[in-house]
């Protein structure tokens, strides 16, 4: 039987080694210096134990675990990027240092892009798990499976909630309140929900969505467009559009 109170303290764990080896001087907490060697077989070690944890069928541990070593230059490149995001979107940045020690969004934004990888691969469990923490830690809600391009800026973040076939685009922003939701959840003959079909918006390049606004549905928010805040939006919005409360 899995001991799911242990299991959680080793994804924690092993989210600290992975953002660890992704920005040293930033999440690697530990007294003693450590070099990327170090962390890197400290890390594997981690991951290898909670998937032989969580896997009933056994994959090639080393497989998966080599894919997602693989990732990680790509992962810190598009980071490299919400972080810059960040730093140019809000005025109140006074150096990229300060997004990624003090921006709960960095926090989020960083453990997701891990998770989603892992997500891809079809690892169970760990990835949502992860997310989940996150959200527990900056109540930004992403689910692993949303496709999030890269320049991407939460700024304030408490209660952004983006779906699962969700797809944003490069350059958006979000602000706090926002919903990237589902409009309806259909059902099958046997009455069951139908899973994995996209029901969430898709956000194309350079959309800003405004604080408390809700967008709901398989919909397409065109490239350009602005989305005020506390709008309720259910169809899709033409390019360089601008939707405000009342329209």
């Amino acid at each position: 039987m899995i001991n799911y109170a242990h299991l959680k303290s080793q994804m924690i764990q092993l989210l600290d080694l992975l953002r660890s080896i992704l920005y040293p001087n930033v999440f690697d907490a530990m007294e003693e210096a450590h070099s990327k060697e170090e962390l890197e077989a400290a890390a594997r070690r981690q991951l290898r134990e909670i998937l032989e944890r969580i896997y009933r069928e056994p994959p090639q541990y080393d497989d998966v675990i080599d894919t997602l070593f693989s990732k990680l230059p790509a992962i810190r490149d598009t980071l490299d990027t919400d972080v810059q995001a960040a730093y140019e979107g809000d005025p109140a940045a006074t150096c990229r240092e300060e997004v990624m020690l003090a921006y709960p969004a960095f926090e989020a934004i960083s453990i997701f892009r891990i998770a989603h990888e892992l997500y891809l691969m079809k690892v169970p469990m760990l990835p949502r798990m992860m997310t989940e923490y996150a959200h527990s830690l900056t109540g930004i809600d992403i689910h692993p499976d949303a496709t999030v391009g890269p320049y991407f800026f939460i700024d304030h973040g408490t209660g952004v909630v983006i779906g699962e076939t969700c797809v944003i685009g490069r350059g958006c922003r979000l602000y706090q309140g926002v919903t990237l939701g589902a409009l309806s959840f259909p059902k099958g003959a046997d009455g069951v929900l139908i899973k994995g079909i996209p029901r969430h918006p898709k956000l194309e390049d350079d959309v800003t969505v405004y604080a408390g606004a809700t967008i709901l549905g398989n919909i397409t928010i065109g490239a350009g467009s602005v989305i005020g805040a506390n709008t309720w939006v259910t169809r899709d919005v033409p390019r360089n559009s601008k939707v405000v409360s009342g329209d």
